[in-house]
């Protein structure tokens, strides 16, 4: 069995050691999934002095420490989650995640929550396009790139990609309820809102001819918790979208989180993960008789 892929967790002790029982990195198939970092210097353990600044500098030098330690460069960060504890720090922060991601950008969420572990102001986390393989630990035959594309009909930023993918797997950054026209907050309440970010998402999946039933997950982000059915209404005229979908109720998996704060205010964000589709190369469609999504539910579990 060693020529198939297996579960690979990796740690290196220049990088902070988990505050709780968890690996630093671990990889399958052909995507890494790292521990969200803390400002945690390695070698004293605490949190580093200073404000969201000094802060953020520590998380992504956790970042790219363990990254290296995997024989993986920046560049091959597909997301990147940042979490504050004050949506005010959104700037600062943000000038050093540019700093790190000079020229290739990737997807990007950006949030502010009640409280972090150890009472830090910033965490970040990230997802790595493996590379490498996971078994036998030989480099890929060169057969998969990442892919950067973006359109005029979503919002344009500087700081993140709208779509990146790899593999099997296209990764969208997470879209506020911003009029690409205008580069501002639609105006409205949070139904509004919520209908600027899934049509965002949906330009930016007409733009790679991919159709928005291949979304095969979506995390939700509100500030206000009781807004979440205003926002379930606009949802279901999003989902299922395709003749095929709606024959067999198609929805995919989802989750929200009611968070403290948003970027430019916002009451909606809306983050996706899309079935690659037109595969990576060689760039054309994908066997659909190969591969497809299943969706499973099961009784045993909540509905």
């Amino acid at each position: 069995m060693s020529g198939y892929n297996a579960v690979l967790a990796r740690n290196t002790e220049n990088a902070p050691t988990g505050i709780g029982p968890y690996s630093q990195s671990v990889a399958f198939s052909h995507y890494n999934n790292l521990s969200a970092q803390l400002p945690i210097d390695p070698a004293s353990g605490a949190l580093v002095a200073g404000g969201a600044k000094e802060q953020a500098e520590q998380c992504f030098k956790n970042i790219k420490t363990i990254v290296e330690s995997i024989a993986h460069v920046m560049e091959d960060v597909v997301r990147v989650t940042i979490f504050l504890k004050d949506i005010a720090d959104i700037d600062v922060v943000n000038s050093v995640y540019a700093a790190y991601f000079p020229d290739y950008v990737p997807v990007l969420t950006t949030v502010a929550v009640a409280a972090l572990p150890m009472n830090a102001l910033v965490q970040v986390e990230a997802l790595i396009s493996n590379g490498e393989g996971t078994i036998p630990q030989a480099p890929q035959a060169g057969d998969l790139v990442k892919t950067v594309r973006n359109t005029e009909n979503a919002p344009v930023s500087t700081l993140s990609a709208q779509t990146v993918a790899f593999s099997h797997y296209n990764n969208l950054s997470a879209q506020l309820p911003i009029d690409p026209k205008t580069g501002k907050l639609v105006a409205g309440g949070v139904k509004e809102q919520a209908v600027q970010c899934l049509k965002n998402i949906k330009a930016i999946l007409e733009g790679i001819d991919v159709p928005f039933d291949d979304i095969v997950k979506v995390t939700i982000f509100v500030k206000n918790l009781s807004d979440i059915e205003h926002v379930n209404e606009v949802y279901t005229t999003f989902f299922p979208d395709s003749a095929i979908a709606r024959t067999v109720a198609y929805f995919p998996a989802r989750t929200t989180v009611a968070v403290s704060a948003l970027p430019m205010d916002a009451l909606v964000q809306v983050e996706a993960v899309v079935s690659h589709g037109d595969g990576t190369p060689p760039q054309i469609v994908e066997d659909r008789h190969g591969i497809v999504i299943k969706a499973n539910n099961t009784a045993h579990a909540p509905l």
